[in-house]
């Protein structure tokens, strides 16, 4: 598993280093983000929170908008941020070159329909592949925790919820609930994993909690303000499975907030902290 170095920055007497490698799930090369506390310097392992962005976004979004390193130093946990999508010129893109599939929408699914089934396998790479590459070439403890916004916060959640003994934590921002049942998850589950609905339920994280006898704790904050709130994100049907199963869900309406990093970077200090006493837990 080799990696190459592209980029790197000090923050906060840590470090913002990018780098890509060739991934076996996805057939491509793939780049991603981490940021190293300073109490690596030390030898000491830090746990990792991964965070998943949203539609159009790459690993740069979030480390350079959200404003989580300071915290992240403090607290002495590492953040790894993937791309949203596989890249480059033999991965195939939506043919109306449309912003909610193809290149930088990859859903976190593991695609079952051709073309999309070669390369459009995030959910393998985020949940395997990734967590693998990382504990094997930088000074993290196993201890993961699991986070994004939007589209990345469906990802957060579904995967949260079918790997409870993956992850400490769960959180997200402004997330796409149940993805089943809004145009945006209907128009990627439909391109990616084909008309069988009964295949979608699997990557539906109202469906999934709705089932789950193994809580991760979870933290969801959603703007009152965002203009996608009614038609694509349903945070009442999230809080309706919750109820449904007793799952231990914080969720958070913010009053005037809407979709945008203005949003995430206010509250991401709360969801730090949050994953933060949950790794002290375990």
């Amino acid at each position: 598993m080799t990696i190459e170095n592209i980029s790197a920055n000090k923050s906060f007497g840590g470090w913002h280093k990018q780098y890509t490698h060739r991934a076996d799930t996805l057939s491509c090369e793939m780049r991603f983000a981490i940021y190293l506390p300073p109490q690596v310097a030390t030898g000491t392992k830090v746990p990792v929170v991964y965070w998943l962005s949203g539609l159009t976004c790459t690993d740069e979004n979030f480390m350079q908008k959200a404003g989580a390193q300071r915290v992240a130093a403090e607290l002495g946990v590492a953040i790894v941020a993937p791309d949203t999508s596989p890249r480059g010129d033999e991965v195939p893109d939506d043919p109306d070159a449309s912003y909610d599939f193809g290149l930088g929408a990859g859903f976190y699914v593991n695609a079952t329909q051709p073309p999309w089934n070669r390369h459009y396998r995030m959910y393998d790479y985020v949940v395997h592949e990734l967590p693998t590459l990382i504990e094997a070439n930088f000074p993290v403890s196993p201890q993961r925790a699991i986070c994004g916004h939007s589209m990345g916060g469906h990802g957060a959640l579904m995967i949260a919820l079918r790997n409870p003994t993956r992850y400490s934590s769960v959180s997200a921002f402004s997330p796409i609930s149940h993805p089943m049942n809004c145009p945006w998850g209907q128009k990627a589950f439909t391109g990616y994993l084909g008309d069988d609905q009964s295949q979608w339920a699997q990557y539906d994280s109202c469906e999934l909690m709705k089932q789950t006898s193994e809580p991760v704790p979870a933290l969801v904050d959603q703007g009152d303000q965002d203009p996608f709130l009614n038609e694509q994100l349903n945070p009442e049907a999230l809080q309706h499975a919750a109820k449904q199963s007793q799952y231990p869900l914080e969720l958070r309406m913010q009053t005037g907030y809407d979709h945008s990093y203005y949003f995430i970077a206010s509250f991401i200090e709360d969801h730090l902290r949050f994953h933060a006493g949950h790794f002290q837990a375990n």
